[in-house]
């Protein structure tokens, strides 16, 4: 039976992290990671990264042709080979280092893409931002930041569906190294799978918010999120 606590928390925080990634293009990590790995750190990382598996599944549902298939093919080819690191550093290294080091590359990369004129998506460049986020993304539950910020100038619609595709994937790689190498405690899944109706009904909450951001305000917003999540990382393991 779901622990009561963990609903009513987790739940909560599941359901405002659905409707910023349901608005912006990511979030779900940012918000319920800090929450859940404070107050219920051994469903971490697993019950996060099924709910960045199930999640895009339903921005997929409405905005699947506006993803850009070529490019995120790279970047998954980055996070293929990042994320057995970010297995080996869930065994091997310090939560708090971790997270501290993942939260400043992520400003640095923030630094020098948010005022650039152009930032350079190519091959080399989304196949890096792949390793960081899928090291990162097995290790703490978050991993879109490096990705986003290619793609940081795009649309709504392209900008939450090339996201999704990446997001899915790359949870579902995580999920099944951890598996493989014995760091994903079946409860850690169940619990995910608890919160998935948080998750979609944040989703649907969205939808208000989503068309307002896509009125040219959308990369202000994404960049805010993206800076949110680096500072909230480093302040979560200097504490």
């Amino acid at each position: 039976m779901p622990d009561l606590e963990f609903l009513l928390i987790g739940g909560l925080a599941a359901l405002m992290g659905a409707i910023v990634q349901g608005s912006v293009g990511l979030g779900v990590g940012l918000v319920a990671t800090p929450i859940l790995a404070m107050l219920f750190p051994d469903l971490m990382p697993g019950s996060i990264l099924v709910l960045s598996a199930v999640l895009p599944l339903a921005t997929l549902s409405q905005e699947v042709g506006h993803a850009d298939l070529r490019g995120i093919g790279w970047a998954f080819g980055g996070r293929f080979a990042g994320t057995p690191v970010g297995v080996l550093l869930v065994a091997a290294v310090p939560t708090q280092a971790l997270g501290i080091v993942i939260g400043l590359i992520v400003l640095g990369a923030l630094a020098a893409t948010a005022w650039s004129r152009e930032v350079p998506r190519t091959r080399r460049t989304l196949a890096a931002a792949g390793v960081v986020s899928g090291a990162a993304g097995t290790a703490s539950g978050i991993g879109g930041p490096p990705v986003a910020l290619l793609y940081q100038r795009e649309d709504g619609p392209r900008v939450r569906a090339t996201l999704a595709v990446f997001f899915m994937g790359g949870a579902l790689l995580s999920l099944a190294m951890l598996a493989a190498a014995g760091q994903l405690p079946v409860r850690q899944v169940t619990a995910g799978l608890e919160l998935l109706p948080f998750v979609l009904a944040g989703f649907l909450a969205a939808g208000p918010l989503r068309r307002y951001l896509d009125a040219g305000r959308l990369r202000l917003a994404l960049l805010a999120v993206v800076g949110t999540s680096a500072v909230t990382l480093i302040v979560r393991n200097l504490i």
